[in-house]
C-alpha cells in the first residue's frame, strides 16, 4: 500500500517499549527491561522482516525512543517515521508533563523531534493529546501547516480515540491520518466509519492490548512495579493491580483457538483480526526484542483472518462500549 507516495507495509513497529523509563512525578509510565543495543537490533530486524513504518513520540522515554530510532535508521531514509508532540519532556530527569499544549510550543517541539531523529523532515507528525478540544487542536494544526510549507514535515494527523474530533478536522489539506485504539476486544466502529469515509490512514494503537494478546501473561503473572502496566492509571484496562485483567482473559480464552487457526501464533491471529476489518489498516504493535518483532512480522505471511473466522469471533466476544462523548 502507498502513503504519501511511498510504498509501506501494512504493519508498523511501535516504539514506546524501546524508550525505557519515563515518569510523571513518581509514577512510572515506561516499560522496564529495555536495552539500547537490543532495541537497535530489533529495529533492524523489523526492516529485515518487511516493516517500513516506525511509530514513536517525543514522550516515549522522554526523547530516548526518538534518539534510538534516529540512530538505527541513519542509513535508511526510505523508512517512514511517525512521531508525536503535545507532551512535555525533560530528557535529563526522564520526566514528562501534561501541561496544556499551545500553538507557540509547536515549532520548538517539532525541531526537537527532528534533532533527536536526526532527520531533515518528519514523514507524519501526530498531535499526542487525545482529548484536546477541536478549537485548540485546529490552532496547533495551523502551526503544523506552516511547518509543512517550510519543509519540516510531510503531513500530520491526530492520536485520538474520539471520532468527532477526527471528523471535525479531516478536511484539512495536510491532515492525513488518525491513530486510535482497536483490537479484538474493542472494534472502534465510529472511528472506523470516519477513517473510511474520509479516506484517512488508520494507524492502530494497542492492537495486542498492551501485550495481553501475546498470550505471555496469565492470572499468576505480576508486572514489575515500574512497568506502565502496573501503574493503576484509569485508562489501563487490560491490566489491574499489575496483573492481567480477568475479564479480558476470559474473552481471550473464548477466541484463542480461532485466532491461532491455520498455524498462526496468537499475536499473528490478533493482527490478522485487524486486517480482517480492513487490509488498509496499519497495526503498530510495540516490540522490545528481536524475537518479538520477528513473530510480529510473521503475520504478514498469513494476512487477514478468513471471513468465517471473523464472523465466529463476533459471536463469542462481548465488546467494550464504544468511545465516550468527547469533553467539550
Amino acid at each position: 500500500m502507498k502513503f504519501l507516495g511511498t510504498e509501506i507495509s501494512p504493519l508498523g513497529m511501535g516504539c514506546w517499549p524501546i524508550g525505557g523509563k519515563m515518569y510523571w512525578g513518581e509514577q512510572s509510565l515506561g516499560y522496564t527491561r529495555s536495552d539500547d543495543d537490543v532495541s537497535i537490533r530489533t529495529i533492524h530486524a523489523a526492516l529485515d522482516g518487511g516493516i517500513t513504518l516506525f511509530d514513536t513520540a517525543a514522550a516515549y522515554g522522554a526523547g530516548h525512543s526518538e534518539r534510538l530510532l534516529g540512530k538505527a535508521l541513519k542509513h535508511r531514509p526510505d523508512a517512514l517515521v511517525v512521531t508525536k508532540i503535545g507532551v512535555g519532556i525533560d530528557e535529563t530527569s526522564k520526566q514528562i508533563s501534561f501541561e496544556p499544549f499551545s500553538p507557540d510550543q509547536v515549532s520548538p517541539a517539532v525541531d526537537g523531534c527532528l534533532s533527536r531523529l536526526n532527520r531533515d523532515r518528519i514523514d507524519l507528525m501526530l498531535l499526542h493529546v487525545n482529548d484536546m478540544s477541536i478549537g485548540k487542536a485546529e490552532a496547533v494544526f495551523d502551526e503544523l501547516d506552516r511547518l509543512k510549507s517550510a519543509g519540516k514535515l510531510r503531513a500530520y494527523g491526530w492520536s485520538t480515540d474520539y471520532s468527532q474530533s477526527a471528523r471535525a478536522v479531516a478536511a484539512r489539506n495536510n491532515f492525513k491520518a488518525v491513530e486510535y485504539v482497536m483490537n479484538v476486544f474493542f472494534d472502534a466502529p465510529r472511528m472506523q466509519n470516519v477513517v473510511q469515509e474520509e479516506r484517512l490512514l488508520s494507524l492502530i494503537r494497542s492492537p495486542l492490548a498492551m501485550g495481553l494478546l501475546s498470550g505471555k501473561y496469565d492470572q499468576n503473572t505480576t508486572m514489575a512495579s515500574d512497568d506502565v502496566r502496573a501503574s493503576g492509571e484509569n485508562w489501563m484496562e487490560y491490566f489491574k493491580d499489575g496483573k492481567a485483567n480477568p475479564d479480558f482473559m476470559r474473552k481471550l480464552d473464548a477466541v484463542r483457538d480461532l485466532l491461532t487457526s491455520n498455524g498462526r501464533t496468537l499475536v499473528q491471529g490478533a493482527l490478522g483480526w485487524i486486517w480482517g476489518q480492513s487490509e488498509t489498516y496499519v497495526p503498530i504493535p510495540g516490540a522490545r526484542t528481536e524475537e518479538q518483532i520477528e513473530g510480529i512480522a510473521g503475520a504478514l505471511h498469513f494476512g487477514a483472518l478468513p471471513d468465517e473466522i471473523m464472523d465466529e469471533i463476533e459471536t463469542l466476544v462481548t465488546r467494550i462500549p464504544d468511545e465516550p462523548d468527547r469533553p467539550r
